[in-house]
Formats: C-alpha cells, structure tokens, sequence
C-alpha cells in the first residue's frame, strides 16, 4: 500500500496549484534577474513588486497572455521569457517600438502580435478567442471613455470563460473631474462599473500598490509622488 500511495502523493504535490505557481514565481524572478533589463527598470521592482502582482492574478507559465500597451516593455520582459516554452505571450496598441527593437531577440522571438501595433481603437480586434488573460498596466488613464469601451469589449472577445482580465493604475479620487495634475490617474471605482459594463465580473481586489501617504492630489510624475503613487489593482473574471 505503501509503495502504491508514494507515487500518486508525488504526483499530486508536482501538480499542485501552490507548486505551479511558486515555479511560474521563480521564472520572473529568473526575468528580473536578465541584463537585458536596464538600472532604471530593475530599481522599479521594489514598487511595482511583480512577483506578487503576477501572483495576485494568477498567471502561470502555460498560460495564453496578452498585454495591452506594453510601453517600453517593463512588463513585457518579465512575462515573455517566463512564458515562452509552455504558454503563449501576445501584445498590442503601441507595439512598435518593441517591434523594433526588443522583439528581434531571443527570448521574445515567440511573442505574437495581435490587433493594432498603432494606437487603432476603432473597431478594436485582437483576433484570437481563447486567451487565458488580458492584462494592462497604468495604461487605462490614457483611454478617452470610447476608447475604454473599445478596449473592454475586445478584451472580453479576446478571453476565453473564466479567462482573466487584470488592470493596475494610478488612483484618482473618487468622481473628481480631471484637471492639470491628475490626468494620469483614474477613478477605481468607474474603472469597475465601464469594465462591468463591457462584461465582466468583478473578483478581488489587491492594497499591493495602495499607498498610504499620497494625498492623491498631485500629478504622479512629480518628484514627491514619482514611485509612490497610490495605484489600484482589479482582477475581473469573464463568466464561464
């Protein structure tokens, strides 16, 4: 009986989802870790803390992922190595300045590009079905409310059910007009009704980027904000 149960508790313990996750862990450790990252991005990790944000929403390596507006590729240098032999890592809306440059290496010579590498919102199609999850980072301010809902309702097209959509961005107080110093923050909680809308359900939550001291009343860039801006953390879940 013995000889019979160690198999199958091996088994079991390599298959676990703790498992899958501390390994899926390990290989964005293994990402930040690359000398293709500069000074500047890796003194971000502290702040940013991508680990746990991965975690938090439950990204694995064999996961078919999109990021939206990868910027200059911060993200994007973490999650297509870590995901390059089981998963799949897809990218779109201003994608060629990675194209042009980062994309030409190894290990991103397997990220896809889908929809528009251009910021094209109009009639916004990310041309595949079965994505596990779509995520974006402090990207949403920069929509105008037509092109949020475009970005949502692709998002949504683009995920399988159950698939996970996880958006993080600077926080803007509450059902504040925008004006001079928070045009790069955004209302978390009409970020959740838009993204309902298009929807989605709302699953959790994450204080991971919620900073005490910002007073949420200065633009994010300015020295006594840059790097510790009060950033809200959703993770919404297409039904099943």
């Amino acid at each position: 009986m013995r000889k019979l149960l160690l198999p199958l508790l091996v088994a079991a313990t390599f298959s676990s989802p703790a498992l899958i996750a501390a390994d899926f862990s390990e290989s964005i450790k293994q990402a930040m870790a690359s000398d293709i990252r500069s000074d500047r991005e890796t003194k971000r990790d502290r702040n940013r803390k991508p680990v746990e944000t991965l975690k938090f929403f439950g990204i694995e390596d064999d996961m078919k992922v999109l990021e939206i507006v990868p910027g200059g590729g911060w993200y994007t240098k973490l999650l297509a190595p870590a995901l390059r032999d089981n998963g799949q890592f897809y990218l779109s809306l201003g994608t060629k300045r990675l194209k042009e440059s980062l994309l030409t290496q190894k290990p991103f010579d397997k990220v896809k590009l889908v929809g528009s590498d251009d910021y094209e919102f109009k009639d916004l199609n990310f041309n595949v079905s079965d994505l596990d999850a779509v995520l974006t980072f402090r990207n949403y301010h920069n929509f105008d409310e037509v092109e949020r809902s475009s970005v949502n309702n692709a998002a949504f097209k683009a995920l399988k059910p159950g698939g996970i959509y996880g958006v993080v961005d600077h926080t803007r107080r509450h059902m504040q007009k925008k004006n001079d110093e928070n045009g790069r923050r955004f209302d978390p909680v009409l970020a959740i009704k838009e993204i309902q809308q298009a929807g989605f359900v709302l699953v959790d939550y994450s204080n991971l980027h919620y900073k005490i001291d910002d007073e949420l009343r200065f633009e994010v860039g300015r020295k006594t904000v840059q790097g510790n801006s009060d950033r809200f953390t959703l993770l919404f879940k297409k039904p099943e």
